[in-house]
């Protein structure tokens, strides 16, 4: 599936598969896209699919076929309705069934993170791409960002010199949403924290690194190495504000606080991810890159005034520098048409809006994706390889070649020329 486009269509037809706190959020999203119909909605819970069927009938949009009930609804829509993109926002141990079944159903699929849990699992939905024919994505919204893309810009126009080394990660306070009984539905997305002690989020902070150093497209990551604290801050959290009858108190939490990755590359570069969810800090993706005439620093202390940047020879002062002139001079195109649109209705500071409008552009003009499958599975696959490494000691483990050796051709990512759309 690499360099193959899409199968052009000049209306994308969208079915929707989980409409809880994430796809619930990002149904209407789909609708403010040009060119984009949401025909169909499916959750577990009929009484979901009902309300999001009438928020888009609300907002002026055809209101779309109803699926819900039970295990095999989406199942069920598949097979009823044809679909050119299926989004699918569920628990994550459901993102490969349900991901492989909308390929089969000859649909395209954007899977949010991750798209699989299990290496054998991420080789599967490869496999099933390439068989099918048809593309599927990590929902990766990090990738948009507008810092993150005129990194990707300047770091291909050489302003860092020979790139060398990128941080990434997602450290993010979600203690109160993870023991709030009604946004993750069953404490799902807690119940991980009892029984893997991995880097649940490891691509939201890869992915935006990789772009920057063309992984898959000239680079590809060799190894993982992962370390991980002690699983302390959830309990200490539950003892301070859970009362006693919460189901949280059956629970032994051995996900680490905080899980480091090292990430070695076919070129000598390192990359370094980090994931933390369970303790008190501000939030950041950390979003560093440098090389050998400068270094990026996205996510900075507070106190600091947003991006900074050294480079040479720019300064030599050994002073900090805005980022706000280059990224001026290195804002992606995507930016410079939606971004006021997505600023002002997309969540994530407009990086979902950005997203959904750059997917259905793609499948509108019949565009290769920014994001293939090789992608979607190299950023997934530290999830379950970090927890093989922590498991044995911060072992070096060997990294999938999803590619099968193409990982050494040049060629465009998201960093794509300019398009118009339809």
């Amino acid at each position: 599936m690499i360099g193959v486009p899409y199968e052009q269509r000049d209306i994308v037809r969208i079915g929707l598969i989980g409409l809880g706190a994430r796809g619930g959020t990002m149904a209407t999203g789909w609708t403010t896209v040009p060119g984009a119909s949401v025909d169909a909605v499916c959750d577990i819970r009929a009484d979901r699919a009902r309300t999001t069927a009438d928020a888009l009938e609300a907002e002026g949009a055809e209101r779309p076929l109803e699926f819900g009930g039970s295990e095999t609804s989406f199942q069920e829509m598949l097979d009823a309705v044809e679909l050119d993109l299926v989004y699918i926002a569920t628990p994550w141990e459901f993102h490969h069934l349900q991901g492989r079944a909308a390929l089969e159903a000859g649909a395209n699929a954007l899977v949010e993170l991750p798209i699989a849990t299990e290496i054998e699992e991420m080789w599967d939905l490869v496999a099933t791409s390439e068989r099918t024919g048809r593309h599927l994505s990590l929902a990766e919204n990090t990738c948009y960002g507008r810092n993150e893309l005129a990194m990707a810009r300047a770091s291909h126009a050489g302003l860092f010199g020979e790139v060398t080394t990128g941080h990434g990660g997602y450290l993010h306070d979600l203690r109160a949403l993870l023991f709030d009984e009604n946004y993750y539905t069953d404490h799902w997305r807690r119940t991980w924290h009892t029984t893997h002690n991995r880097s649940f989020y490891a691509m939201h902070g890869l992915a935006p690194i990789a772009n920057a150093m063309d992984v898959n497209r000239g680079d590809r990551i060799t190894t993982i190495r992962a370390t991980a604290t002690a699983a302390r801050a959830l309990a200490d959290y539950r003892e301070r504000f859970m009362p006693r009858d919460h189901p949280s108190w059956d629970e032994t939490y051995v996900a680490g606080d905080l899980v480091t990755c090292l990430h070695e590359t076919e070129l000598g570069r390192v990359i370094r991810t980090e994931h933390d969810v369970s303790s008190p800090r501000p939030y950041s993706r950390i979003n560093s890159l440098g090389g050998t005439r400068g270094v990026l620093e996205d996510f900075v202390a507070v106190g600091e005034s947003g991006a900074r940047i050294y480079t040479e020879p720019d300064h030599g002062d050994h002073l900090w520098r805005p980022f706000d002139a280059y990224r001026q001079e290195f804002d992606h195109w995507l930016w410079r048409r939606v971004g006021d649109d997505a600023e002002a209705g997309g969540g994530h500071s407009g990086t979902d809006h950005l997203l959904q409008w750059r997917f259905v552009q793609c499948i509108r003009r019949g565009l290769v994706p920014d994001i293939d499958v090789y992608d979607s599975a190299t950023w997934c696959a530290p999830v379950p390889l970090s927890g093989r490494s922590i498991d044995q000691d911060g072992a070096v483990i060997e990294m999938p070649d999803f590619t099968r050796g193409r990982w050494s051709e040049l060629r465009a990512g998201i960093d794509s020329p300019e398009r118009e759309m339809p």
